[in-house]
């Protein structure tokens, strides 16, 4: 008896955190800003695009990905781990495997760690549920939603340690999405040194290809700024 009344407890516990987790996200969501949204969504450019007919790249194409099948991605060759996940990109799914891709789906291929702040994961899941031949409203009242674009639009970004000159912007957001940003500032390399690690990262250690015309500007900036004398390491 006492068997069963610990399993009826323990399945209204599950019952009750995916209640809360449905609330939670639908709440956030009705304070997120799509367009504040497409500025995390950079962290993702090196290995996905979401633009209606975008490539494939070390990821699938994301566009019009919300509340459709996992998996489903014209093209692209998924784990095993991520064909076994199944079912459809929910919100509270989205937004639990945005905060930790590999604790959610074990197994998967991405190699990106999550984005922890949960308005930031609020935000990309507002954006990317724009991006579908009829999107859905996010929720948001029009008021707030102008309100917080304009707050973003206003606010500077934060770049970490990296110096902020031409090329961070891209530097920032195809390395942070994996190292920790202090990983750049230590270094000093030439710029032949620094195209060599790039070539490592990508033949080596699974990095995607950067996209086109932001290696040059990353290589131009890493040269500039974090070269052998190492002008700008952290003190």
């Amino acid at each position: 008896m006492r068997a069963v009344i610990a399993c009826a407890a323990l399945s209204l516990l599950m019952m009750n955190g995916v209640a809360f987790a449905q609330s939670d996200i639908e709440a956030r969501l009705q304070a997120a800003d799509a367009q504040a949204g497409q500025k995390v969504f950079r962290k993702c450019r090196a290995c996905h695009t979401i633009e209606e007919g975008g490539p494939n790249r070390h990821g699938p194409n994301l566009y019009g990905i919300y509340d459709q099948p996992v998996a489903g991605a014209e093209g692209f060759r998924y784990s095993d781990a991520m064909k076994e996940y199944g079912g459809e990109w929910t919100p509270e799914r989205l937004d639990a495997y945005l905060e930790n891709p590999r604790k959610v789906v074990k197994g998967t291929k991405m190699v990106f760690p999550g984005i922890k702040d949960a308005d930031d994961r609020a935000n990309l899941i507002a954006y990317m549920k724009s991006q579908a031949d009829t999107p859905a409203d996010a929720g948001q009242s029009g008021n707030a939603q102008r309100q917080q674009s304009a707050t973003a639009a206003n606010a500077e970004e934060d770049f970490g340690q990296l110096v902020v000159a031409d090329g961070v912007e891209e530097t920032w957001y195809a390395c942070t999405g994996c190292h920790s940003e202090m990983i750049v500032a230590q270094q000093g390399k030439t710029r032949e040194g620094w195209d060599e690690m790039l070539e490592w990262m990508v033949e080596e250690q699974g990095m995607p290809e950067l996209p086109p015309g932001d290696r040059e500007i990353i290589l131009d900036y890493l040269a500039r700024h974090y070269n052998t004398d190492r002008p700008n390491f952290p003190r």
